[in-house]
């Protein structure tokens, strides 16, 4: 018998990776081969790993680019490949996601199958917006129901059934069809004031609701424009939306926020902005490339030094990694002290087991520059390991005082970015409130890969003045941490968006 892989349906959840459950995540990080649909968020889909190959299905109502037949041989094929699959769906696989006729065929072409639940945007959805789908004093019963219908074809449902049932109705892709869902419900017998809400992009950061009675609800979504994805409630409990409110009471809500943080480093800053109710865009415009000239470095490291000092996180793992090139590690430094440049470098430092000795109370270069120049006199010696071409800032002081010091690279930065026709037009629309940066060259890369005529349509939020000064200098109005960490920047954020 031939070897064969394993597919795995997960569910996605509604909307983004803090939706998703950890086993689905954790199916996901061994992937060798993911099938994805079109309602799975991006930042899911940037979590698959480099190595796994990604085949968009691109399902969506009334449009599949990809057959169904095709996709159940996608998967079969892929497995016979003896690839370890994922097919990754939006919500939950088997709640109207055809994923029991994706299951039936990969039984009969005998290929293992596992089945991971995802949050369904049925009950995630009307949560996000303040609607219990059951409550004691209102109802004991919820149902979900399609108001999908095939092409050409009308609704098929049981209304008199569902309104004698008397509990909470969730209809799921029946947007197109609403005025024909709340007319069968109406001449069904239900009242006509009987509360209702439709729910657009539930539980995403651009979510919008609205709450009427049934027989003005399919008005009001035409009058405000609503678009798919968005689910329909019907029932007493929408009442309480409201009050139970609390998705749209986060500080952040209806705030769009990019992130242009590396992308080995964005998801800090993203997921506390996200959990802050902000719409987050990612747009990594750098990325780090460890690398290091071996015959300097090894000369370098025949000194005896006083200080080791870093200036980024990034700078703490690129030492490392330096150091297994020379086939040397950490305990080449047994007799230095270690200076970094703020809180977020000594964290990742400790992850090594070693506790950062100075630290400025001001984190930028400059400060830790003339730190080490007052600890020290012209018999020490520093080793600084960073970015190439970093700040001549943190080496004046030095300079100034005689101080020897050897400034190695570990790591250099490169611009990167591939969504920037998407951004652009966004910000010439003024629909970014916010961009974030935490370094100079973040902006650089920023400014080259977008390249628009002005920089005035949002508030750049900078970790420092260095940061800010070249914000400034492409004219953007910018706001400052007070100190260069991501909770002040994101401290700085809630100032700026109180004032508003």
């Amino acid at each position: 018998m031939l070897k064969v892989g394993k597919v795995t349906l997960v569910g996605a959840g509604p909307s983004g990776l803090d939706l998703m459950t950890l086993r689905g995540f954790n199916a996901l990080q061994q992937a060798d081969v993911v099938v994805f649909d079109r309602l799975v968020e991006q930042d899911i889909l940037d979590s698959i790993p480099e190595k796994a190959e990604k085949i968009d299905v691109g399902k969506k109502n009334n449009h599949h680019p990809v057959p169904q037949n095709e996709i159940n041989q996608i998967l079969v094929d892929k497995a016979k490949e003896c690839k370890n699959v994922v097919r990754l769906k939006g919500g939950d696989c088997f709640l109207f996601g055809r994923g029991g006729e994706e299951c039936e065929y990969l039984l009969s072409n005998n290929i293992p199958f596992e089945v991971v639940s995802g949050v369904t945007s049925a009950i995630a959805a009307p949560a996000y917006a303040g609607i219990p789908v059951t409550h004691r004093d209102f109802c004991s019963s919820v149902h979900i129901i399609t108001a999908h219908a095939k092409a050409g074809k009308k609704l098929e449902i049981d209304f008199e059934s569902l309104v004698k049932l008397k509990g909470t109705l969730v209809f799921l892709m029946g947007l197109s069809s609403i005025h024909d869902v709340t007319q069968g419900l109406i001449n069904a017998g239900m009242e006509k004031n009987m509360p209702a809400a439709v729910i657009e992009n539930g539980t995403r950061s651009t979510q919008r609701k609205i709450i009427s009675d049934l027989s003005n609800i399919s008005q009001k979504v035409n009058e405000l424009n609503f678009k798919s994805p968005s689910i329909i409630v019907v029932g007493e409990v929408c009442k309480l939306s409201n009050s139970l409110d609390w998705f749209s009471k986060q500080p952040l809500y209806g705030k769009t926020v990019v992130v242009t943080r590396p992308k080995e480093r964005i998801g800090t800053l993203s997921e506390k902005l996200r959990r802050l109710g902000a719409n987050v865009i990612e747009y990594p415009c750098i990325q780090t490339i460890n690398e290091i000239d071996k015959d300097k470095f090894n000369i370098a490291l025949e000194n005896n030094y006083d200080y080791v000092v870093l200036t980024s996180p990034a700078g703490v793992s690129a030492m490392v990694e330096a150091l297994e090139k020379v086939n040397k590690d950490l305990r080449v430094f047994y007799n230095c002290k270690f200076a970094v440049i703020g809180s977020g470098t000594a964290k990742e430092l400790k992850k090594y087991g070693i506790s950062a000795d100075l630290m400025p109370e001001i984190y930028d270069s400059e400060h830790l520059g003339k730190l080490l120049a007052d600890k020290l006199n012209s018999n020490s010696s520093v080793l600084i390991l960073r970015a190439k071409d970093g700040s001549k800032e943190l080496t004046k002081a030095l300079e100034e005082k005689n101080i020897s010091f050897s400034d190695i690279a570990t790591y250099r930065t490169e611009y990167c970015c591939n969504k920037s026709e998407m951004l652009k037009e966004l910000i010439k629309n003024n629909s970014v409130n916010i961009i974030t940066f935490t370094s100079a060259s973040t902006i650089t890369g920023f400014v080259e890969s977008i390249k628009l005529d002005k920089y005035t349509n949002f508030t750049a939020l900078c970790i420092g003045k260095q940061t800010a000064k070249k914000a400034e200098f492409y004219g953007m109005k910018t706001k400052i941490a007070n100190n260069a960490t991501i909770d002040a920047m994101i401290a700085a954020l809630l100032e700026e968006n109180h004032h508003v």
